[in-house]
């Protein structure tokens, strides 16, 4: 009997700790951080230890003066430029269009957005009458928004309407010209050929003799089809006011976007009993410079930009084999960064920073444990564990899900495109935004916010690969580093360089010496 009663308690036990470990896996929002998705197994059960734990330690005793927090929170000085996308010649609308121009656009938010702009461009150039952009469900992240689920179509037509005209379906006689018929066959119709960076006279020569025998063309692939350089002024003009003016985001979006700005304004801290003794001291005035002012962190550190990189993040051998594993699946393993050994790239600044090294980044600039930080970003790779650092160093952590409620957030909820959205426009009213790694949200937010003036940091991804590679820098050292590597990367205009985007670098083409 009792030899029955020991086997059944073990039987029991072995049940519960199976339960615990599929917990995460039946619930992973109560698993994740600031309520965001479960993590692949392997990063979730291998929690990598903290990389730079004595620079850490001095991170959370930092200390700076109150003229470093005031420079450190104090808007851009004018530098000189300005607006200038309405200084164009007096446009007008031609009588006869040659037709209609369809195209279909890849990839996330960021590069649709850019490809709606080169869309406008090309119509104009063409004169031709352009449908409502066709956006393709992303197969990474499975959203199938449509242009008017994420922008206001109406301010969109309304700004450009004397630019070209914009219809939102085709025609009745044109009906048959749809994403269906074009996948099913070779179509005459069709333009497949676009190179990337195609000029205009790419466009006239060979786009216009099909939209004048059709009377319809649709170009897909479109992504990055429209060259940066040697184009009319009036059609870079054009793409800028695109941009930064015809492209809204729906009303929904802005109004959800406001209220979690004005959350991270004027909201009382919401902190952890274990997070206070961060908080400790009383506001001094060094916490009054950035009273009611709050950073915008694009924490791009997912798993496909992970297994990319092919950089070693700390999890260990698991990790190692869980990224090999999903490189081959995504890539069949043609990942150029392979072939370079974790230091080589670190070097080069070619691995993307953990949320460990962007908090100890955002420390060493100056940012102290009272600042509000937003962050912008998908899943995290490595879950709870990876951020675990970050919180620490800035226990006034919140992303959407921790400072919206789920009936705020029911309209945007698993739809990626639209919480991308969100992510954007709270970014753009943020005092200062910072990217972990460059990509299409980091360039499209550096280019936005460099056209209003706005604070925005960019990570010396060479100096920090280097300086956290070196095992015996003292805190303070690091400190200065990246104070001094830094410098220069705040939001001071840059003016393009050829084959450079016009959304990344507005100057000289969207923007005037004042």
């Amino acid at each position: 009997m009792n030899h029955h009663l020991h086997y059944n308690y073990h039987q029991r036990m072995a049940f519960a700790a199976l339960f615990l470990l599929l917990l995460p896996f039946f619930f992973p929002n109560r698993f994740g951080p600031l309520g965001r998705a479960s993590p692949s197994m392997f990063s979730e059960w291998n929690a990598p230890k903290p990389r730079h734990l004595p620079f850490i330690m001095g991170a959370l005793h930092r200390q700076f003066s109150i003229k470093q927090q005031y420079d450190l929170w104090s808007p851009l000085a004018n530098q000189g430029w300005k607006s200038c996308v309405q200084i164009t010649k007096t446009p007008y609308l031609p009588k006869i269009p040659q037709g209609y121009i369809q195209v279909f656009l890849d990839g996330g938010l960021n590069q649709q957005r850019m490809g709606i702009c080169d869309a406008v461009a090309v119509a104009k150039i063409l004169n031709a009458i352009l449908v409502i952009p066709h956006l393709e469900v992303n197969p990474v992240w499975q959203d199938s928004s449509s242009f008017t689920d994420i922008f206001d179509l109406d301010h969109f037509i309304f700004t450009l309407r004397d630019e070209i005209s914009i219809v939102k379906e085709v025609p009745n006689e044109y009906s048959w010209s749809s994403r269906e018929y074009y996948a099913t066959g070779i179509r005459a119709t069709r333009i497949k050929t676009a190179p990337v960076h195609a000029s205009a006279n790419w466009y006239l020569e060979n786009v216009l003799p099909v939209l004048q025998s059709y009377g319809i063309v649709a170009i897909a692939p479109f992504s990055h089809r429209l060259a940066f350089d040697n184009l009319p002024t009036d059609i870079q003009h054009l793409r800028c006011k695109v941009n930064f003016q015809a492209l809204v985001f729906v009303p929904h979006i802005r109004a959800l976007g406001d209220t979690i700005v004005h959350r991270l304004r004027h909201s009382p801290d919401k902190l952890q009993a274990s997070d206070s003794e961060f908080l400790h001291k009383r506001m001094d005035d060094s916490d009054r410079a950035g009273a009611g002012k709050f950073v915008v962190l694009h924490l791009r550190f997912d798993k496909d930009m992970a297994a990319h990189s092919a950089c070693d993040f700390g999890g260990g051998k698991a990790e190692k084999l869980a990224l090999a594993k999903y490189r081959q699946v995504l890539w069949q393993g043609r990942v150029l960064n392979s072939q370079f050994s974790d230091e080589e790239l670190r070097n080069q600044g070619r691995c993307p920073l953990t949320p460990e090294e962007i908090g100890l980044l955002l420390a060493a600039l100056g940012f102290n444990n009272g600042t509000r930080l937003y962050l912008a970003s998908h899943k995290v790779y490595g879950g709870k564990a990876r951020i675990v650092t970050l919180q620490k160093l800035f226990p006034l952590l919140e992303d959407k899900k921790s400072i919206a409620s789920a009936e705020e957030l029911a309209m945007v909820e698993g739809k990626a495109s639209l919480l991308s959205a969100v992510d954007y426009y709270v970014s753009m009213q943020s005092d200062i935004f910072i990217s972990a790694s460059p990509g299409n949200m980091h360039n499209a937010l550096v280019g936005h916010r460099a056209y209003m003036n706005l604070k925005t940091i960019r990570p010396n991804m060479v100096l920090l690969g280097k300086v956290f590679l070196n095992k015996s820098m003292e805190w303070s050292k690091f400190q200065q580093a990246v104070l001094d590597g830094h410098k220069n990367r705040q939001g001071l205009i840059r003016l393009r360089k050829p084959k450079q985007s016009i959304y990344t670098y507005p100057a000289p083409d969207c923007m005037c010496q004042a």
